[in-house]
């Protein structure tokens, strides 16, 4: 049978060893003896057809396991700093002075609306032509006080409406000059704390793997450039690690490209996923990637962490870089290990990533990087990782906002990307006015007479039954990714206070852009809400609001 020596001359290049695993189809053996038992029961030009849906499987066997039929990926790696940007390491912390939050500000206040400005927001968030309207100067100052959860102001946020100063319903497709009368600012006292343009990380080298389609998402380098830049371009002395999955030339080219237009000092290699097939290996893989790396030398903290983890304050992560060897965060939100630590694991690594390792990793969904990682530990050294509260997995779905607006301030923010498993929010948003008022400013409450809640860089909440409840708890808008995992919420965030939602005691305007001048110290955030969300109707059902509205909020100096 012709087609039968065909498929046996095939078998002798169908044997290759991926990662040590010898892979071999004996299609004597096997296939073969199939095809003849089939071609004496099947008509003849079935029994063809069968025949060829056999070479064809062979065949995409082959391509997907053989290195002569499908290369290797690149052994290219590229480093930001070769490729003609300035991305300069401070030296010392004088090199920021002209950085820190503006000790005051020119800026002349002006409440009238930009309806230019206002109508792309229309347009960017699908908004009515028709919407309620009001702009709130904030006036800080920066006193040596500690970091409340909460702060009572006395004042109303919205100004008495016999003044002309409350909100007020603008129709967007009129292009005409709106005048305002501006209310006094609120007054908030803030802590001192630095900006984000102040701060040095020197001490960390930072390790993440992802894959191109990933690296793709429009907003990942600008997330990554606020922790490890100072905002303008330049890198803040820590330095980051991309390992690509299957990159390409081009798109590895891509990604340092970008990371060098940001002022993130990088370096940029591929990963053969043939090699590494399995995820928790390659989170492990890269402690010895960190340790042997020259730049590692002289760093004191080795990071691992996800591609959707944010870091809102690098100077909190100077100044918590924990005392012993490591810390650790469930997941990829953070796990930090000192160079002491990472040399010994780098020399027992192969032993932590056997088979037997790898299955008692698995938590229920799969192997889990990190599981693996503190069983290396564990099973190495007498060391023992400590919990860092702050540093949040956030296995969370649905409504996220009883977290961001309980008044925690967080080291790390983990799996807020979206999609059909985790919530969704925009931490690099919300992070824009610690160029303001410092590091401490974001997600911290204030509290007016009349009832609203400024999460700040988030959102914007009305209670029109007032403040009736109590502040220290979180409110439970969200829900677990299986019930089963319930009682994580309570041993992370202690117990919680329902939902407002649905009930008419709340409505809330939400961070929809913010933008900084970090000439001037000035901060303008826009808040949305929509007159359509479920979550703010009464008990009946029953809207809240009948149009949508926008808030802004600008941040000046005193």
């Amino acid at each position: 049978m012709p087609q039968q020596g065909r498929l046996e001359r095939l078998y002798s290049r169908v044997t290759s060893h991926i990662g040590g695993q010898p892979l071999g189809i004996d299609l004597r053996d096997g296939l073969a003896p199939m095809v003849q038992r089939a071609s004496s029961i099947i008509p003849h030009p079935v029994a063809r057809v069968f025949k060829l849906l056999i070479l064809a499987l062979v065949l995409f066997i082959a391509y997907l396991n053989l290195p002569s039929l499908r290369p290797y990926t690149t052994d290219l790696v590229l480093n930001t700093t070769e490729l003609g940007h300035p991305i300069l390491k401070p030296v010392s912390p004088d090199d920021h002075k002209t950085t820190d939050p503006v000790a005051s500000s020119s800026h002349v206040m002006n409440c009238g609306a930009d309806v230019d400005r206002l109508a792309k927001i229309r347009d960017r968030f699908k908004l009515d032509d028709e919407v309620e309207y009001l702009k709130r100067y904030v006036r800080i100052t920066r006193e040596p006080i500690e970091r409340q959860s909460r702060t009572f102001l006395p004042q109303r946020f919205l100004p008495e409406d016999d003044e002309g100063q409350g909100l007020q319903v603008l129709d967007l497709t009129k292009n005409m000059q709106h005048e305002q009368t501006c209310p006094e600012p609120l007054e908030i006292a803030v802590t001192q704390s630095p900006s984000p343009a102040d701060a040095d990380l020197s001490d960390f080298i930072f390790a993440i793997s992802t894959n191109v389609k990933r690296m793709r998402d429009p907003l990942i380098v600008d997330e990554w450039a606020f922790w490890l830049t100072n905002g303008l371009g330049q890198s803040n002395g820590g330095k980051l690690l991309l390992r690509l999955i299957d990159a390409s030339d081009p798109e590895l080219t891509d990604a340092a490209q970008r990371l060098a237009e940001a002022g993130v000092d990088a370096q940029v290699s591929a990963l053969d996923s043939r090699l590494h097939k399995e995820m928790a290996v390659r989170y492990l893989d890269l402690v010895p990637m960190l340790y042997f790396h020259p730049d590692s030398v002289n760093r004191k903290w080795l990071v691992l962490c996800d591609d959707d983890t944010f870091f809102p304050s690098a100077h909190s992560l100077v100044e918590r870089a924990v005392k012993t060897h490591g810390s650790q965060a469930f997941g990829g939100a953070g796990v930090f290990i000192s160079r002491p630590l990472a040399q010994v694991l780098s020399t027992v690594h192969e032993t932590c990533k056997t088979r037997a390792k790898i299955r008692q990793s698995n938590s229920g969904w799969g192997p889990q990087g990190d599981i693996l990682l503190r069983k290396c530990i564990y099973d190495n050294t007498d060391i023992r990782l400590s919990q860092l509260h702050g540093l949040w997995q956030f296995d969370i779905k649905g409504d996220a906002s009883g977290f961001y607006e309980s008044g925690r301030s967080p080291y790390s923010i983990h799996h807020f990307k979206g999609g059909t498993k985790w919530h969704t929010t925009y931490p690099l948003n919300a992070t824009k006015i610690a160029y303001t008022c410092g590091q401490d400013c974001p997600y911290q409450r204030f509290i007016t007479e009349d009832d609203f809640i400024i999460a700040n860089g988030y959102s914007i909440a009305q209670y029109p039954h007032g403040v009736e409840f109590n502040l220290d708890q979180v409110e439970r808008t969200f829900r677990p990714q299986g019930m089963e995992k319930e009682w994580n919420f309570d041993y992370m965030y202690g117990p919680q206070r329902p939902s407002l939602s649905g009930t008419g005691k709340k409505i809330s305007w939400e961070l929809g852009d913010a933008q900084a001048n970090l000439e001037d110290g000035v901060t303008i955030q826009t808040y949305i809400r929509k007159k359509d969300d479920v979550r703010w109707t009464t008990e009946d059902g029953k809207p809240m609001k009948s149009i949508d509205g926008i808030i802004e909020l600008v941040w000046i100096s005193a």
